[in-house]
């Protein structure tokens, strides 16, 4: 397949340009035999140019975030050279990912979101793409980004009145802040175990509106983009609705008298 017609099978301008540098990083790797990574790209990002590169029978590239289930990954793609020691887990991540560490004061700590971090970030210029998960905590934040934009950003940070009083760190990715998920167990009542069902209910929203969500490609099952509202889920399927949550499906409870479902779900909090 030629690249032009990869391109046209895309369907928007902003995928266009996004698989556009995913082949021009191919055709580097292949050309300098060196690494070349993507930005931070989110679940839909991540599922569309791993088809791309399985439709061209690319095989040497790895999709990681800095840590395990992370929600934003970058796409390394390596030459074949290397392939030994990314299958040896030898690749030193270090020399791609930047991660900082925000330790706020004792009067500010527990009180600033995710939101809060991200546009600070936003703020100094640094773009979506350059940042990948940002991991709250009581004491503050670890932020993982670009490598290359990780000292801009904890100067940039400095200079706001907000982090006026905090310490800034540079981290390496083994140290991030983790720890285990916090979770909240919902009862929910569902007609269905269908997608839309379920997910009109844990963002407590109408079932129209839950269905314009999966249209708008923001829905995720077990990390794979989901766009019909009829899908069946499952005991332990992972559901994300992004910029609402993570969820897990639980055990079916009960049924009610009117023949809906009792269904046990876990939510992540961030």
């Amino acid at each position: 397949m030629s690249r032009q017609e990869i391109l046209e099978k895309c369907t928007n301008e902003d995928d266009k340009l996004l698989v556009a540098k995913l082949l021009d990083k191919i055709e580097f790797v292949n050309s300098k035999n060196r690494i070349e990574c993507t930005d931070f790209l989110d679940m839909r990002q991540r599922q569309l140019l791993e088809k791309i590169l399985k439709d061209m029978k690319v095989e040497n590239y790895v999709a990681f975030g800095g840590y395990e289930v992370a929600e934003r990954s970058l796409i390394i793609i390596y030459p074949e050279k290397l392939e030994n020691v990314f299958l040896e887990e030898k690749f030193d991540y270090n020399s791609i990912f930047g991660s900082i560490r925000i330790i706020l004061p004792n009067e500010l700590k527990g009180m600033y979101s995710h939101r809060d971090y991200l546009g600070a970030i936003i703020k100094i210029g640094i773009k979506r793409e350059k940042v990948g998960d940002i991991i709250v905590s009581k004491d503050g934040a670890d932020i993982i980004v670009i490598k290359d934009a990780e000292k801009y950003i904890i100067e940039g940070l400095k200079e706001l009145t907000r982090f006026s009083k905090a310490e800034f760190q540079s981290i390496k990715i083994e140290e991030l802040n983790v720890g285990e998920p916090k979770t909240q167990i919902l009862n929910i009542i569902i007609p269905s175990m269908r997608i839309d069902s379920i997910v009109s209910e844990v963002i407590r929203t109408s079932r129209a509106k839950a269905t314009v969500i999966i249209k708008e490609e923001r829905v995720f099952i077990n990390h794979e983009l989901i766009t019909k509202g009829s899908k069946e889920l499952k005991e332990k399927d992972l559901i994300t609705v992004r910029g609402k949550g993570r969820f897990k499906v639980g055990k079916i409870l009960n049924q009610t008298k009117k023949g809906n479902l009792v269904v046990e779900i876990e939510k992540s909090i961030n």
